[in-house]
């Protein structure tokens, strides 16, 4: 994907680019591929691919929810930074806080931000479980892209998001982990709202963006600790 597809390619998702936007993503690029010589942030590294398979990949999230209608966001496991970091140099209205659990990450997360500039988005090193135990009902929105499996991440998110607000995973194909949906999200006082599946442009591999909403308060006693969530998962 050049940058003239990936410019048409949001414009038929309903999202317009400034060439102000376009040079941050140019630098975001540039300081990816500097960092991930010394430290494993994506084995993606040729352009054309990035912009594929990291940035607009991140932008799909605006297919299930107006990210124009959101104040705040979580991002669980941002790792490089995808989506989080899209989204507020797309976005940059909405108050972000990318939350990864290597140090390493965070300093890179943060070194992006500094260099680009950007305002009310914040890089936080910890557990997503420990986190979510200290900000709950707190975000319009959380997601996860390719983090863990359904019935994990959303024990880890959906205690943080507010009543009527949010949690949208970012997968790829995941009919299996959608078997027993319906008891982990009655567990969670949440509900199934949306599935979308799309193929990724030009590449055509599957993505699915699976919305719940939080209808109630969560249990709690929800998110456990980890290491009871990785015994017995929802």
């Amino acid at each position: 994907m050049n940058i003239e597809e990936f410019i048409k390619e949001l414009q038929i998702m309903g999202i317009e680019i400034n060439n102000e936007q376009l040079d941050q993503l140019e630098k975001y690029y540039k300081l990816l591929i500097e960092y991930n010589k010394v430290m494993n942030l994506t084995g993606i590294t040729e352009k054309k691919e990035v912009y594929l398979k990291h940035f607009y990949d991140s932008l799909t999230l605006n297919k299930s929810v107006n990210l124009k209608d959101i104040e705040n966001l979580c991002d669980i496991g941002s790792g490089a930074g995808f989506p989080g970091l899209v989204i507020k140099i797309l976005f940059p209205k909405i108050n972000i806080v990318l939350v990864d659990s290597l140090n390493k990450r965070v300093e890179f997360l943060n070194t992006v931000i500094k260099e680009l500039e950007l305002k009310n988005i914040i890089a936080v090193h910890e557990r997503a479980e420990i986190f979510a135990r200290n900000n709950i009902s707190k975000f319009d929105l959380v997601t996860a892209r390719a983090v863990s499996k359904l019935n994990i991440i959303l024990e880890l998110g959906i205690p943080m998001v507010k009543e009527n607000g949010f949690f949208i995973a970012m997968k790829a194909n995941v009919d299996e982990e959608l078997r027993n949906i319906d008891e982990i999200t009655n567990k969670l006082n949440c509900k199934l709202v949306d599935l979308k599946k799309f193929k990724l442009p030009f590449e055509n591999s599957t993505r699915t963006l699976i919305k719940i909403k939080k209808i109630g308060k969560t249990d709690n006693k929800y998110p456990r600790k980890f290491e009871q969530i990785k015994k017995k998962p929802l």
